[in-house]
């Protein structure tokens, strides 16, 4: 056997490679069946005799694997095909079980009667590679530090697969520098397949924080990509920026308790700070954050929070605790005399603008109490109230006006059936007036003392005429007031002769009236009587009937139109 020299080599692969350029190829997939068609979409010779696949052997040579004559199929014994191939009704090669190692040309050669046809098909077998891994993993990365992040792997393909690195689902691109990647591709020496793994080296910056990295396979065998699960890495860097922060209400009051917290952008975090209290450093283990309970304007100032190691790593608030104080405000009973001047005294001590609002009697007041000249009715009690966002104060005092009693009405009046009569006697004064009666009387009320004043009633039945006194009295003084009252019977008869002349006057009234209307009626008939007789006249020219009077008055007029 002759050897085929280096260049003898190359240009047998060179003159296989112009021979496999153009030819149809039929791609398969690794361990199922195919049917490698002959002369797909040409017909099949007439008088056909006999049929033939053969394949083309890696150092050129051909061989055999079945052939078809009179219906007779045989198959040709070959190790690599033996109890996989067979002839399909159409005339298709069909290969089980397919292997790596059924990537070859095939030929189906027809002969028919003088005509022999040979149809050559390039047959490629793929193998979808297996999902992607990634092992290896760094368990933390450092900002600026190189790190095998780790190693994707697929196994089992056919042809290799291709690896492409993704950082929240971008694609990653190899720069040498903050970005290696490194792959490589090795070929089971059994099977044929291709597996392919690839190494990232990265280095990472602060925005990678909570990134995720996955790998994906791209194969020609696939219609997506086949994507390994993301998975994320714990990135260390030193802390650049302390902040503080206060954890309390918007507004932050006395008696409130205030929690300051302070955070430091490193990873991972500081475990302890220290707390700058009005000029007092205290430290905090394993934890950061520092309460102050029960805060007053004391507290008022800058806090500041920093690193244990390091002072210059700090952050400051300030704090302004919110106070409200009544300093100084009118209280208890307030007691005043009638017609006086006043106006109560308020002073709030507070650390903002305070709302202040009045009440008297719980009923709200549009503005704070103020008297030029005081009223019985002004008295009671008088509420303040001083309130800030979470804060309020509240105040009170009594008003109370006193004055010697007055009676503003003494009055009798009968009663509806004429039986009694009743005397009201109505007086004002604070404290409240005592009611006193010259005469003894029965069914005694009181009216209730509102407003500094009270009526007193009692019931009579007078049998003579007499004069009654209302005595009012109070430890400021007292006041008298005296009333007539006749008897029961004086009263009876003079109202019968008041209903008496009463009657007397509605009849002449009538009287009158009658009389008026009567001579009315009679001027009008007279009237209109002496119109119509003279209108006659006029009209006939002669001369009516008529006393003495109204023929010289008649004739007198008819001269002076004559003479006219």
């Amino acid at each position: 056997m002759r050897f085929l020299g280096f260049s003898e080599t190359a240009l047998l692969i060179i003159s296989l490679l112009e021979t496999v350029r153009g030819l149809p190829t039929f791609v398969g997939k690794y361990g199922e069946t195919i049917d490698v068609p002959c002369g797909e979409g040409k017909d099949k010779p007439e008088k056909l005799f006999l049929t033939k696949w053969k394949y083309t052997k890696a150092d050129g040579s051909t061989g055999d694997l079945l052939k078809l004559s009179d219906k007779n199929l045989a198959i040709i014994p070959d190790v690599d095909y033996t109890g996989r191939v067979n002839l399909t009704q159409d005339l298709s090669l069909r290969i089980t079980q397919t292997r790596l190692s059924d990537q070859k040309m095939y030929t189906c050669m027809l002969v028919a009667g003088e005509d022999i046809l040979e149809y050559p098909v390039q047959v490629r077998i793929l193998k979808t590679p297996s999902a992607p891994t990634i092992t290896n993993q760094a368990k933390e990365m450092e900002i600026g530090k190189p790190t095998l992040l780790g190693e994707c792997s697929t196994k089992d393909a056919n042809p290799a697969a291709n690896i492409t690195w993704l950082k929240n689902n971008v694609p990653l691109m190899s720069d040498e520098k903050a970005i290696k990647i490194t792959t490589t591709v090795q070929t089971d020496k059994t099977t044929g397949l291709a597996s392919t793994s690839s190494k990232l080296e990265y280095t990472a910056v602060k925005e990678d924080l909570n990134a995720k990295f996955a790998c994906a396979v791209k194969h020609s065998s696939l219609t997506a990509d086949l994507v390994s699960t993301p998975v994320d890495f714990v990135i260390n860097y030193p802390t650049e920026k302390v902040s503080l922060q206060v954890v309390a209400a918007d507004a932050i009051k006395e008696g409130d308790n205030v929690t300051l917290k302070c955070k430091a952008d490193g990873n991972p975090p500081p475990s302890s700070y220290s707390f700058h209290i009005k000029g007092k450093k205290v430290k905090v283990e394993n934890s950061d954050s520092h309460t102050l309970t029960n805060v007053t304007r004391a507290n008022t100032g800058e806090y500041k929070c920093s690193l244990v190691d390091n002072d210059a790593m700090a952050a400051s608030v300030n704090i302004t605790v919110m106070y409200l104080d009544i300093t100084s405000i009118t209280k208890g009973k307030v007691v005043k005399q009638l017609d006086e001047s006043f106006e109560p005294t308020l002073f709030v001590n507070a650390s903002g603008e305070p709302k202040v609002t009045w009440s008297k009697n719980n009923i709200s007041l549009n503005s704070p109490p103020k008297f030029d000249k005081l009223k019985y009715s002004d008295s009671g009690v008088y509420e303040c109230v001083v309130s800030m966002p979470g804060l309020f104060r509240k105040a009170s005092f009594e008003l109370i006006i006193q004055g010697a009693p007055v009676i503003n009405k003494l009055s009798k009046k009968l009663s509806n059936n004429g039986n009694f009569k009743v005397l009201s006697c109505e007086a004002e004064g604070s404290p409240k007036p005592t009611v006193q009666w010259s005469i003894n009387g029965t069914n005694a009320t009181e009216t209730p003392y509102v407003g500094g004043r009270v009526t007193h009633r009692i019931t009579i039945i007078p049998t003579v005429n007499l004069t009654v006194n209302c005595t009012v009295s109070n430890e400021l003084g007292q006041a008298s007031k005296s009333l007539d009252v006749s008897t029961l019977f004086e009263e009876v008869t003079v109202d019968k002769r008041a209903e008496d002349s009463n009657d007397q006057t509605r009849v002449a009234v009538g009287v009158v009236i009658g009389v008026i209307l009567a001579a009315v009626a009679i001027g009008l008939i007279y009237w209109i009587y002496m119109k119509r007789t003279r209108q006659g006249t006029w009209k006939t020219g002669e001369k009516e009937d008529g006393t003495t009077e109204e023929s010289k008055k008649l004739e007198e007029n008819q001269s002076q139109k004559a003479e006219v």
